[in-house]
């Protein structure tokens, strides 16, 4: 691995990998600032594959088409990602793709896309689970940007302006912190060259963050939605947890392995699903950001099962709060855990997002081994002592069920 500054001050990293067909390319924007109208960074994000002041949509679809090149762009919760993929032979190509899209982006389509946004986000929104857990987040994350889900954002877009999309756009470009990470087989010297020719015009800034900070979770809070067609109860419970920076990172990674993203080995799936019969889906996430950090179980079941499936969240929550788990449970938590994790930097893709997502978060591009090395370390005590950290804590429930059922659980007022 090589870190590389541009000579505009813009980090690289360059990891050279023989051997391997294709070459990714990430390019990391940094979200500084709350966005002042919800859905506008999403939007913009859409709009940079719609059309440049030298290439149509439909000339850089065809571009992309006939040299085989892999383009997604991705707004996220604090960084816009642009990443491209492509044979080894065309990186001059894709760099100049990309450097088209930061350089001349025109948002002339801006209306349209408004349109398409509002139809695909109502029609996710038919969704009951996604109506539930974009609650989740709004309520886990009031008033912040974090909780921004698809109804904010289908009521705020029709009054974005291209004048509102430029604004952010040159912000983005001109006062943003940004990094490159490459993954592949090349000559290095001549990639530093077109690097150093299709960045030139970014620029580095010192500003600081200054979005919002995440307000203090004080007390419980049950939200529901009554959707009487629903033929199943979706539930989220879920409380703060550790940011990315968090040294809890490694010991919630592998609560979150026992508890409920190991599959079929969880004790939530084990319990829930396999003695119970309450489920087909039931698990637990751990999503840790720059500004903080949440964990969540999940549950979609009968309607008439809502009280007998929180219990069960109850009776495994407590479980782990107040037992010591076996040496062989930690021990096959971390071989699942670290074994998910080898898998992320089986390819160049992988490689490249997770070598510059790291560093991009002041982490150091190498974090990943770290954290493989302190998940190993990490004792039946240290769970213990992380699961009473967070799960004492205040906690959100989001509930979407027909009324009679929210009702029955005793989660509706009559």
């Amino acid at each position: 691995m090589e870190k590389y500054t541009l000579a505009n001050g813009i980090q690289t990293l360059i990891k050279y990998n023989k051997n391997t067909p294709r070459t990714a390319i990430v390019v990391f924007i940094k979200i500084n600032k709350d966005e002042r109208k919800a859905g506008l960074y999403y939007l913009l994000t859409q709009l940079l594959i719609q059309g440049t002041k030298t290439k149509s949509s439909e000339e850089l679809a065809d571009i992309l088409d006939e040299n085989a090149l892999d383009l997604s762009i991705e707004k996220k919760s604090d960084y816009i990602k642009l990443r491209i993929v492509c044979l080894n032979e065309d990186i001059n190509i894709a760099l100049e793709i990309l450097d088209d899209i930061l350089e001349n982006s025109t948002f002339d389509d801006y209306k349209k896309e408004i349109l398409k946004v509002k139809g695909e986000f109502e029609s996710d929104l038919d969704s009951a689970k996604t109506q539930a857990q974009d609650n989740y987040y709004r309520i886990i994350y009031r008033n912040h940007s974090y909780g921004i889900g698809r109804q904010e954002i289908i009521d705020a877009i029709d009054t974005i302006t291209k004048e509102d999309l430029l604004n952010a756009y040159n912000e983005l470009k001109n006062k943003s912190q940004k990094l490159i990470s490459v993954a592949g087989d090349f000559d290095t010297n001549k990639l530093k060259q077109a690097l150093e020719k299709h960045f030139k015009n970014l620029q580095i800034t010192t500003e600081q963050d200054v979005r919002k900070k995440v307000e203090p979770l004080e007390e419980n809070i049950i939200s529901t939605i009554e959707k009487e067609d629903a033929n199943q109860a979706q539930i989220f419970q879920g409380w703060r947890a550790g940011n990315v920076y968090s040294e809890d990172y490694a010991s919630l990674v592998l609560l979150n392995t026992i508890l409920g993203s190991s599959g079929l080995t969880s004790r939530l799936f084990l319990e829930l699903r396999e003695k119970q019969g309450l489920a087909y889906t039931v698990r637990s996430v751990f999503e840790p950001y720059m500004l903080s950090g949440t964990f969540y179980v999940y549950i979609a079941t009968e309607p008439k099962n809502i009280k007998t499936s929180l219990d069960g969240f109850k009776i495994e929550i407590n479980k782990i709060m107040n037992e010591i788990i076996t040496e062989e449970e930690l021990q096959n938590a971390k071989n699942n855990a670290i074994g998910k994790r080898q898998f992320y930097k089986e390819n160049n893709i992988g490689e490249a997002f997770l070598n510059g997502y790291y560093e991009f978060l002041g982490l150091d591009c190498n974090f990943e081994e770290k954290l493989i090395e302190n998940i190993k370390s990490i004792t039946k005590e240290q769970i213990l002592s992380t699961a009473n950290k967070y799960f004492a804590k205040s906690h959100v429930l989001s509930v979407l069920a027909p009324r009679e059922h929210l009702l029955n659980a005793n989660l509706l007022k009559l």
